[in-house]
């Protein structure tokens, strides 16, 4: 391999167990009382100029981002980790070495954050076309004006109808931000630390259902039967009225770290 590159997977306190089941080509190097998980790579894929046009190719992209999480999440089996973001290069063990140096201090105090941990995610969805057949049991405004409907005539009727139709709309909105806000509030008294992501559309989402919550949560492994025990009681809780759970875990805890450089 002509001028190899080194791929980095994640970083542990203590030396990772690699075997022929992890990934092959692995190797471990140790800098200081850091251990790098790393692989090395060729130019044509991941020179810098090379892996920016490898990124419009989804198939590609998706093969190498499976194998980046599947690899940092069987070092995790074994160890705490700090895991690099995909496609994350250094020219030589010098650079790669003077980065671990620069931020040990900080690399110290996030593997004492993450012992003992595992993040966790949590989306919570609303089916809409069924919230909305609950919406007078929810909502008091909802509940008021249809039984304004039931006792006017067919044309007062007719015209709180369309009133209604917008009320019902305004009321899911507010349903569903008192809902994701409770629950989220909820859930993180059972956790170390959490962390808020970004409202997912339904073509990334792959769901038909509506997000109302996309949280990660820190956990401390021996409470994380209780932590997924206590979503599935939410779950049963809420479900009757259109809204949904889901919990996946464990993953790299992106979520929760923080480099920062000595100063």
């Amino acid at each position: 391999m002509n001028n190899p590159l080194i791929y980095v997977y994640c970083l542990s306190g203590s030396q990772p167990e690699l075997t022929n089941n992890t990934a092959e080509g692995l190797q471990s190097l140790k800098f200081d009382d850091f251990f790098a998980v790393v692989k090395y790579v060729p130019e044509i894929d991941f020179s810098e100029e090379n892996f920016q046009k490898h990124l419009s190719n989804i198939s590609w992209l998706e093969i190498h981002v499976r194998e980046h999480i599947a690899i940092i999440n069987k070092i995790m089996e074994f160890c705490t980790v700090i895991p690099f973001k995909f496609g994350t290069i250094y020219n030589s063990q010098e650079s790669l070495e003077k980065f671990i140096h620069d931020y040990s201090d900080s690399l110290t105090e996030n593997f004492d954050q993450l012992s003992g941990k595992e993040e966790w995610a949590v989306k919570m969805y609303c089916d809409r076309n069924l919230l909305s057949k609950k919406i007078d049991e929810l909502s008091v405004e909802a509940a008021t004006l249809a039984k304004q409907i039931r006792e006017s005539s067919p044309g007062k009727a007719f015209l709180l109808n369309k009133k209604k139709l917008d009320l019902i709309e305004n009321e899911m909105d507010r349903i569903c931000n008192q809902y994701g806000q409770e629950y989220f509030e909820e859930i993180k008294n059972l956790c170390e630390a959490t962390s808020l992501g970004n409202i997912l559309p339904k073509e990334f989402s792959g769901r038909e259902d509506t997000m109302i919550l996309n949280a990660s949560f820190l956990i401390k492994a021996e409470k994380v039967e209780d932590f997924k025990a206590h979503i599935n009681s939410l779950t049963e809780k809420v479900g009757v009225s259109g809204f949904a759970m889901e919990v996946s875990g464990p993953w790299p805890p992106f979520s929760f770290i923080s480099i920062k450089e000595k100063t």
